[in-house]
């Protein structure tokens, strides 16, 4: 079986995973704002000390290739494309909504739809919808929050939402029952790892030279403001 090293920063999270075919063999996560440029490489050793594994044991290095943070998917994918260039290893991108999809749909006993939120500030996210099969039914795409949004699928449907994002819409949708959340949901590598599995048996690899995260938006730069 593949061994796969995943790396997830499209969030505030820090998180890496082992994978062995369609097995986690290891995972840990930080929840430490600004940690990726300083921790990320640390999280790294660590968990190959404790696993007693070597960075040429991997067969690929997997990354979490976005919507998320701008800075958190520079540095996730720097990092994995440096490994990928030191080690000549094939690298595996995965979107960063699947992966979230993937995660919750495991305690999707109901067949609900699913709709990770990821906070893209103000009452922005980054969404998309998948069905219990992890079809995607509606396409990634930032979205602006009101009361109206998804309006006509709940209208006959029931959503899970989940992700960083969501809190925000759980406060416009007070008392509609057909949209149901999930707490404490956040991007796991372990996830980026599994869904990277089945890409490495369809050999499914990204150009390392060309790569480039999936942004979704365009960074804008802000001027902080005059002290006064």
């Amino acid at each position: 079986m593949p061994l796969i090293l995943s790396i997830e920063t499209s969030t505030t999270v820090c998180s890496i995973a082992i994978t062995d075919g369609d097995k986690i063999v290891a995972t840990q996560k930080l929840f430490l704002e600004k940690s990726h440029s300083n921790l990320l490489t640390i999280l790294i050793q660590d968990t190959l000390k404790q696993c007693s594994l070597g960075l040429k044991d991997f067969s690929a290095i997997a990354v979490s290739k976005g919507p998320g943070s701008y800075t958190g998917l520079r540095i996730g994918v720097s990092t994995a494309k440096g490994l990928c260039y030191a080690l000549n290893k094939p690298l595996i991108a995965v979107p960063t909504l699947t992966a979230l999809a993937y995660e919750v749909n495991e305690q999707n006993t109901e067949n609900y739809l699913i709709a990770p939120m990821i906070d893209a500030r103000r009452m922005e996210v980054y969404t998309a919808v998948f069905d219990a099969e992890l079809n995607q039914v509606l396409e990634t795409a930032p979205m602006i929050l009101d009361e109206q949004s998804f309006s006509e699928t709940l209208q006959y449907k029931s959503v899970l939402f989940f992700g960083d994002g969501s809190d925000k819409f759980q406060s416009l949708m007070d008392g509609n029952a057909n949209a149901k959340f999930v707490q404490d949901i956040s991007p796991s590598a372990w996830a980026v790892g599994l869904l990277a599995h089945k890409k490495f048996l369809a050999e499914d690899f990204e150009d390392v030279a060309y790569f480039e995260p999936f942004y979704l938006k365009a960074f804008r730069a802000t001027v902080p403001k005059p002290l006064l």
